[in-house]
């Protein structure tokens, strides 16, 4: 990822966090966008001069724009974005509120369009790569979870519209759904929490920074439209207790 300069939504906590730190020790030129700006300022000036944080609301068309605009202009270029922001509200449907549901579905799904579709725009004359963070919840779901499973549902169908849209620039576009990622304290995590998976551990970041690597590599462009489910084989495996 040698002088490749990548966009990561969401990138001052959690995957977001890890993503950006993976690429930057591959030589790319990171931009950190987040609503966060005490903890992406300081990830990026941890990163170095290779690293640029963007303060951005991605619920907000105006931040998006924007955002793209000054990649562009201090980067010269923009050759990847990785969609990553996401957040949920564990509430009942009966008591889930208009503004709740479109909060979520703004944050995730709406920005997930608008990001990709702005960022497309600079890439559409070199070619580039986009990847779209989604769920395990998009396939399987628990209880009072409607608004995040609807949105990270239709990042998959996004995700494949899109690919097939933007493939005559020469921009892949895939999503990952991730199962269980740990992004607090792994330590504190029962064996029971580990067993339940096929890889035997929960997830860490670096399981999803590693798939976008592989997913946004130039010489994979081959790989387009698909979803890659990155869960330890969680959502595999029978759950029946015998």
């Amino acid at each position: 990822m040698e002088n490749q300069v990548v966009i990561i939504t969401g990138a001052a906590n959690g995957i977001g966090k890890g993503v950006a730190k993976m690429y930057a020790e591959q030589g790319a030129k990171v931009v950190l966008a987040d609503i966060d700006v005490k903890s992406g300022e300081a990830i990026a000036e941890k990163l170095g001069p290779s690293a640029l944080f963007q303060q951005t609301d991605v619920r907000k068309a105006e931040d998006i724009i924007q955002l793209m605009k000054k990649a562009a202009e201090h980067f010269g270029k923009i050759d990847v974005l990785i969609n990553n922001t996401g957040k949920g509200i564990n509430r009942s449907p009966y008591d889930l509120s208009i503004e709740e549901w479109d909060d979520v579905v703004h944050t995730n799904l709406r920005s997930t369009f608008l990001c990709s579709r702005e960022a497309a725009k600079y890439m559409r004359e070199a070619g580039g790569a986009i990847v779209n963070i989604a769920s395990t919840r998009a396939l399987m779901s628990e209880p009072n979870s409607e608004a995040y499973a609807a949105s990270k549902g239709g990042i998959l169908a996004l995700t494949h519209a899109l690919a097939a849209s933007f493939s005559d620039d020469r921009i892949t576009v895939n999503a990952i759904s991730p199962g269980w990622i740990e992004t607090g304290d792994y330590s504190v995590l029962r064996e029971i929490d580990h067993t339940q998976h096929f890889s035997g551990r929960v997830g860490k970041p670096d399981d999803i920074a590693r798939a976008c690597l592989y997913l946004t590599n130039p010489e994979n462009d081959f790989v387009t439209g698909i979803n890659l489910v990155v869960d330890g084989g969680m959502t595999r495996k029978m759950m029946y207790v015998e």
